[in-house]
């Protein structure tokens, strides 16, 4: 894949206003709301590489934040840039098996999101209590993002969709 061509671009716009858009609103929950940007942050990180990660990461979140609850904007640039970046790495990882690397990547990125989160709520809001009250919304956001990442990037065929076009792509700028 040539970085930062045109292509590149485009798909991480896309991406990137997919972040925006799911960050704008969240299913309702009862206690709080569960929103589904992290799907989005997940699949692109587990796509790209890790500089169009941080950008559909952690630019997405942070522009919906802006738009729409600006308050935890810069929470939302670390914490979900730091995710996008890690599962990315992971993922390219040459040793062990892809899949499992992949898995290993969400894992940790959940993790990362998580945890930022509880410590921006809790630094944010000076309030730990209200922190550890939203932790199990930020549990439940973290595992259906790293999970329906994986299963849209495997089952749901985008890695051979995104194979097949970066290759095309790269073959077509050789000749």
């Amino acid at each position: 894949m040539k970085k930062y061509g045109t292509l590149w671009l485009c798909v991480t716009a896309l991406l990137m206003a997919m972040n925006v858009i799911l960050s704008s609103f969240g299913i309702p929950v009862p206690g709080g709301h569960l929103y589904l940007n992290d799907v989005v942050i997940c699949t692109g990180a587990l796509l790209m590489d890790p500089v169009a990660s941080f950008i559909v990461g952690g630019v997405g979140a942070f522009l919906g934040d802006l738009f729409f609850y600006p308050t935890p904007m810069f929470v939302s640039l670390a914490v979900h840039g730091l995710q996008a970046i890690v599962i990315s790495l992971m993922a390219r990882r040459r040793k062990g098996k892809p899949v499992v690397n992949q898995i290993l990547g969400v894992s940790i990125g959940a993790v990362i999101m998580v945890v930022g989160y509880t410590l921006g709520r809790a630094f944010l809001y000076s309030t730990p209590e209200y922190a550890m009250m939203k932790l199990p919304y930020q549990i439940l956001q973290a595992a259906t993002g790293a999970i329906l990442g994986m299963i849209l990037v495997h089952q749901g065929g985008l890695a051979r969709a995104f194979e097949r076009l970066f290759r095309n792509r790269t073959e077509t700028e050789r000749s």
